[in-house]
């Protein structure tokens, strides 16, 4: 068929569908939530969108690979590219980082973003965006070995049900244990499932970004197991900051106005709750607690059927403090486009299976960067590190701490952290060496 289904109108979905375009004739965006016309909105399927967002460097330049322009697109709405740490003040778990080279991210709220990408998607003529219809099943095919379309269910009094045939349907949106259970129906058994989650939570207000810019565009500081508590400031549009306080177990943040203030003023460096002491709160405080790491494994099943694709975080999500999911969705389209060129629908559905296994390579730097670090913290649920583990956790310490300071190991370990690298490439004896040399 020359339809293809993309589920979730986030990230990972709308650029997903802007790939599906170069090879199908329709490309139908499912999404449970409302569009509001010609606005960037929140919207509630995306809880964590009132929280900060970054995009690192690998990230925004595949996003300007996929959608040329859009990043001159994205300042134009108010984005602001900072580098770090050169313009951002950020306190390591070590020490802040000082005089040292870094790499660049892209800050901007949530809301902007997704109605940036969704309003240069929508120029192609053959996305369509069905609104309010949420995912209730999949539609099987050739007696269960493949899937030609999907159940939906349209949000409201009436909730009308209707089928949309598609020759491929990515699911790209909710829990992962949802796209498991539509594959069950069909026969399929339930593939393992990773999780780590350190019990982190967010707590998150705007701020009126101050007239003069100081000698710092952001802030960020670290909490570590000794002091489990944070906060980040970043610029977004409309001459805003977002800022957003961390904690880890019985350290959540609060949302009340006295304790916010209290629990900012908390951290491992004053300078945070002092920036905000004369800034103007332009909303209350608002919670995030979904923070957990969970991987499930679709790519390691022995059966598969034809037309079906899982990405995004439908796939694997990470906890946010890190930064790598949007990262991880444009990495996973960049992979999708590769898989599908030159192909015709029919063979594209047919090798669903190799495209799974693809795309499950994006996420695997992301997934040990945050799954190491979750790991540190003596109350996360999750398998506890081994002696091998707790040897790589003492040795990235030593990297943070030589990066702080040291700009060769600095420019590998930022190379890393904005996935332009693979994590083993801090085993490299240059920064082994400046790395093991250093007291943490």
């Amino acid at each position: 068929m020359g339809n293809a289904v993309v589920v979730g109108a986030g990230v990972s979905g709308l650029l997903a569908a802007e790939v599906l375009a170069r090879r199908f004739e329709r490309v139908t965006v499912v999404e449970r939530d409302e569009f509001a016309e010609g606005a960037a909105a929140f919207r509630g399927g995306v809880p964590q969108s009132r929280h900060v967002h970054v995009l690192w460097s690998r990230g925004l330049a595949a996003l300007d690979a996929l959608l040329p322009g859009v990043v001159t697109d994205l300042e134009g709405a108010g984005a602001v590219v900072i580098e770090a740490p050169e313009q951002m003040r950020w306190l390591s778990p070590a020490q802040w980082f000082t005089g040292v080279p870094g790499t660049h991210f892209l800050s901007a709220s949530r809301e902007v973003l997704e109605s940036t990408l969704r309003r240069r998607i929508a120029e192609r003529s053959t996305i369509t965006f069905l609104a309010r219809h949420e995912m209730t099943g999949l539609v099987a095919g050739q007696g269960d070995r493949a899937v030609r379309g999907v159940r939906l269910r349209e949000r409201g009094r009436d909730g009308r049900e209707i089928t949309v045939d598609a020759g491929l349907v990515v699911v790209a949106t909710g829990r992962s244990s949802r796209a498991a259970d539509w594959l069950q129906r069909l026969g399929y058994p339930t593939p393992a499932t990773d999780r780590f989650d350190a019990h982190l939570g967010y707590s998150s207000r705007y701020y009126r970004r101050p007239a003069a810019e100081g000698r710092w565009k952001a802030m960020y500081v670290q909490g570590n197991p000794d002091v489990p508590r944070g906060g980040v400031i970043v610029p977004i549009e409309g001459g805003r900051w977002l800022v957003t306080l961390i904690g880890q177990g019985e350290h959540q943040p609060p949302v009340e106005e006295k304790d916010w203030l209290a629990f900012a003023s908390s951290l491992r460096s004053d300078e945070l709750s002092e920036a905000l002491t004369d800034a103007e709160p332009l909303s209350e405080a608002v919670a995030f607690r979904a923070t957990a790491n969970e991987w499930t494994h679709f790519e390691r099943a022995k059966r598969w059927p034809r037309g079906f694709l899982v990405i995004g975080d439908a796939l694997c999500r990470f906890n946010p403090v890190y930064g790598h999911g949007m990262t991880v969705a444009a990495l996973q389209a960049q992979v999708l486009a590769e898989q599908i060129a030159v192909r015709e629908p029919v063979e594209i559905a047919a090798r669903a299976r190799e495209m799974q296994k693809a795309v499950a390579k994006c996420p695997q730097a992301a997934w040990a960067i945050a799954t190491g670090e979750d790991s540190r913290y003596p109350g996360t649920d999750g398998p506890k590190p081994g002696t091998f583990g707790r040897m790589q956790q003492d040795y990235m310490a030593r990297v943070v701490a030589a990066a702080n300071t040291d700009p060769v190991v600095s420019e590998a370990f930022f190379a890393v952290l904005s996935l332009n690298r693979r994590p083993e490439t801090l085993l490299a004896p240059r920064i082994a060496l400046r790395a093991t040399r250093r007291r943490t």
